[in-house]
């Protein structure tokens, strides 16, 4: 498959971040940085992918023939709700928009609320009389499968396939294993806060790698927790954690810790199962789920998991073709879509698996060595099934 698309500027093939006031080129630090700069507009992460694993991108200049689904694509790094998107585009593309020549393709690999975006998108198609169809928008959040002119796009599996490919695949072997969990959060959120002080007052934690690397300079945590911490009784377990922290399983910077080239193989190969403490507990209140390397990094690296996040996100893991170790874990909390209960019943399985965590190891091989498979296979079927659908007449 392939895709067309028009471009006012690219730089050594690569096209050139929407209105980006930035100045960088391909391959060096400073490409990486678009995001820090307004309008913070960012690389196309599509086209990357499809160098890597087959799909094509014809880039057409503004004044060449112009084939059936064409796009100007707008790489976002978050989603300004003051930003007006249409006004980054060119006079003369806007046009050829306005005329129904030229579609934009907004690519945004987060899992902010695609509801919202909308609402936002199409005050912004009325402001500049564009055709109601002038646009669609790919997401990292599976809601967005219900909107149309929306779809979803597993990007960050792609995102860490590329960043961590260098790193050989961790082997799956058969020893003993020092650590019973892993499980580490780098930056501070309040429901990450209650989660793993809650872990911390079972003592799920005492023997297993952990980390909660940051404190909040100051501690709130009902503003923006979706769990209901009185209910659970975990509002001064909560603080209480916080104030003794930050807590550290490495000697690493900060820099180190997010450098997703580098794998610290002990996490994966020396602990028997992951709790995956993802980005969003809720998704901003979408009803979607929301994946990032934080969950591929023990798919790729061979090992069982919970993943500590939206509901639905082992059935999307499902549906990507993963399997999440089902009749060997309890999975049922992935059902659960009231924000604390869901906390509750995840704790729940996680208590019930670390009776017997070796013999689960063994029972659920199979299936991790088929993750880890999966996850190495090109993901050129991926990309065919996003090019098909943006190839859709409009």
């Amino acid at each position: 498959m392939e895709l067309n698309l028009i471009s006012d500027r690219v730089v050594q093939g690569k096209l050139y971040p929407a209105g980006a006031t930035w100045d960088a080129i391909p391959y060096t630090q400073g490409w990486r940085e678009f995001e820090q700069h307004w309008p913070h507009t960012v690389p196309l992460r599509l086209q990357e992918y499809c160098e890597h694993h087959g799909g094509r991108i014809n880039i057409h200049r503004t004044n060449s023939y112009l084939p059936d689904n064409t796009y100007y694509a707008v790489g976002i790094g978050f989603f300004n709700f003051d930003l007006d998107y249409f006004g980054l585009i060119p006079d003369d593309i806007l046009t050829q928009v306005w005329m129904h020549r030229v579609r934009v393709l907004f690519y945004y690999h987060e899992g902010d609320n695609p509801v919202r975006i909308k609402e936002r998108l199409e005050l912004l198609v009325a402001q500049h009389q564009l055709p109601q169809n002038s646009y669609v928008f790919v997401s990292g959040n599976t809601e967005a499968k219900n909107i149309p002119g929306f779809f979803y796009f597993p990007d960050f599996e792609l995102w860490y396939y590329q960043r961590n490919r260098h790193e050989t695949a961790l082997p799956i072997h058969n020893r003993p294993r020092s650590q019973d969990f892993t499980a580490l959060v780098r930056l501070h959120k309040s429901w990450r806060a209650t989660i793993m002080a809650d872990l911390f007052r079972n003592n799920l934690l005492l023997n297993s790698y952990w980390s909660y690397c940051e404190r909040p300079d100051k501690i709130e945590l009902h503003t923006d927790n979706p769990i209901e911490i009185d209910t659970i009784s975990m509002h001064m377990e909560t603080v209480k954690f916080l104030i003794y922290g930050p807590y550290f399983s490495d000697t690493l910077d900060n820099a180190k810790r997010n450098d997703h080239s580098h794998t610290e193989s002990k996490y994966h190969t020396d602990s028997y199962c992951n709790i995956v403490v993802e980005t969003h507990w809720d998704a901003d209140q979408s009803g979607g789920a929301f994946l990032t390397e934080k969950t591929f990094k023990p798919i790729k690296h061979g090992q069982m998991f919970f993943v500590a996040g939206c509901a639905g996100s082992l059935q999307t893991l499902r549906e990507l073709g993963y399997r999440v170790f089902d009749g060997i874990l309890d999975n049922s909390y992935d059902l659960e879509t009231d924000n604390t209960q869901r906390w509750i019943q995840l704790k729940s399985a996680i208590v019930q698996a670390s009776v017997d965590l070796p013999v689960l190891f063994e029972r659920a091989r199979a299936d991790i060595e088929h993750n880890q498979q999966l996850f190495l296979a090109a993901k050129t079927d991926r990309l065919n099934i996003l090019l098909e659908q943006l190839n859709e007449p409009y």
